[in-house]
């Protein structure tokens, strides 16, 4: 049977998309939009800064349900974007933008102290849970137990504040991540300032040892910030968390840096080196694990990967033992670890100048998004425009580098936190003194700067 050129071709198309079609599995899904997929070309769709005439300053960013943004950070400003205080002491600040940038509400919390906010998450009630630490005795904080304290805010989906609690002895304690978890509570994470027989008296699941002048420290709450258990573990010296995620075996993995060489650390490398604990659901230690050189090792961010193990980000100044292949002054250093903290391998990444790794996200496709600052402009980093940018890596699985471009003018812009949203675009975050470049305008000595790529 003839038929026309024409319909031959409809014929011969609809048998392959028939064949196609069988071919998928039950659970895929069939994409109703034709459009070619855009590939990430790391150019900036808009770039924001936010802030009053002092210093302001972005630590976490978050995308909202709606696809906007929710950033926290700090700010001493009582002008310009921050319209709900009046003093200049430092205070939490949450703001809200939708997917274009644009500023629909502005928040402030803290008391007549210093009050400097570090995470932010969603909640599972359309709200956010709030992380930092505080020196204040009123305002806001309804109770201060010496010196800084671990705070924690709960609020509802604009912003408003629906309880809070404060944690901590008499020494500097502070809170530097936060995840709700599964059972609905939290879990908190940073260090303390060891204070002897109060620790030990408060503390449940602790180490036996007397420790040193900075522990981790993590908090298990209910879902209304009641402390259900808290535990620490270090040396005698300097012993720092700062992040956290909660394993499969419902325990917790806390990251951060130890300096100390005896009680919970069993292998220092060096002066400082990343040190993970893991710790049951009880809070009691299952694993402690050390990685670096003989120079400065601090752990900044860590996920769970989609194959059950583990990165983490933050950076070094080694150039011996467990870092191969050093670049400059000091390095963004990523580190692959299985559950049980073996090393699987590890890469750093920059110039001859400083450079650090501050944000570590892993792409459903399995790539990897490292971000963080740099000051070098040879070696990995291809352009600097000043002091030191925003620095932004895309690496395949096992941290081969695909993408790399820097962000920011020619001051001092460091970056902090970055998200991949659900649109496949990368949001970054951080502080900027620039007024150039990158950088639209500057509202004051330092504003935050949020940066949108497709």
């Amino acid at each position: 049977m003839f038929l026309p050129r024409l319909t031959q071709f409809k014929f011969v198309f609809i048998c392959f998309s028939m064949i196609l079609f069988s071919c998928k599995s039950d659970d895929e899904t069939i994409p109703i939009d034709d459009t070619p997929p855009v590939s990430f070309t790391g150019e900036i769709e808009w770039a924001k800064t936010f802030g009053g005439s002092l210093e302001d300053d972005a630590n976490s960013i978050i995308e909202t349900p709606d696809g906007g943004y929710a950033v926290l950070g700090f700010t001493l400003s009582n002008d310009g974007d921050i319209t709900d205080k009046t003093t200049t002491d430092a205070d939490f600040w949450v703001f809200k933008t939708n997917t274009d940038g644009e500023l629909q509400w502005s928040k402030t919390y803290g008391g007549s102290a210093d009050d400097r906010a570090t995470k932010i998450i969603n909640t599972n009630d359309g709200g956010f849970a709030v992380i930092g630490y505080t020196r204040s005795n009123d305002g806001d904080i309804s109770q201060n137990n010496g010196f800084y304290d671990f705070w924690l805010l709960k609020l509802d989906g604009s912003g408003n504040m629906q309880w809070e609690k404060s944690y901590g002895f008499s020494g500097n304690d502070q809170g530097q991540s936060l995840i709700q978890t599964s059972d609905g509570g939290y879990f908190l994470s940073g260090f303390m300032d060891f204070d002897g027989r109060a620790a030990q008296q408060q503390s449940t699941n602790k180490s036996p040892n007397r420790h040193g002048v900075g522990e981790f420290w993590g908090i298990k709450t209910n879902a209304s910030g009641t402390e259900q258990w808290n535990a620490y573990f270090g040396g005698r010296n300097n012993d720092r968390a700062y992040d956290v995620v909660q394993t499969s075996e419902g325990g917790y993995l806390l990251v951060g840096n130890s300096e100390s060489d005896d009680f919970d650390i069993t292998n220092p490398r060096g002066s400082y080196d990343f040190w993970a604990v893991n710790v049951n659901a009880s809070g009691s230690l299952v694993w402690q694990k050390n990685y670096g050189g003989s120079g400065i090792e601090i752990a900044y961010s860590i996920t769970k990967t989609l194959d059950g193990n583990y990165l983490i980000l933050g950076d070094t100044r080694s150039s011996d033992q467990q870092i191969t292949n050093p670049k400059g002054n000091a390095d963004a250093w990523l580190i692959k670890i299985n559950d049980n903290g073996e090393l699987l391998w590890q890469k750093s990444y920059g110039g001859s100048q400083f450079d650090t790794g501050r944000k570590i996200i892993e792409k459903p496709d399995g790539n990897l998004i490292v971000f963080g600052t740099s000051r070098s402009n040879d070696l990995d980093v291809s352009n600097n425009y000043g002091q030191s940018d925003f620095w932004l890596l895309i690496t395949d699985e096992t941290g081969n580098i695909n993408f790399e471009k820097n962000y920011g003018g020619s001051g001092l812009d460091f970056g902090n936190s970055s998200i991949l949203t659900s649109t496949g675009n990368i949001v970054l975050a951080g502080s900027t003194e620039s007024n150039d470049f990158d950088v639209p305008n500057n509202q004051g000595s330092k504003d935050v700067l949020i940066i949108k790529l497709r």
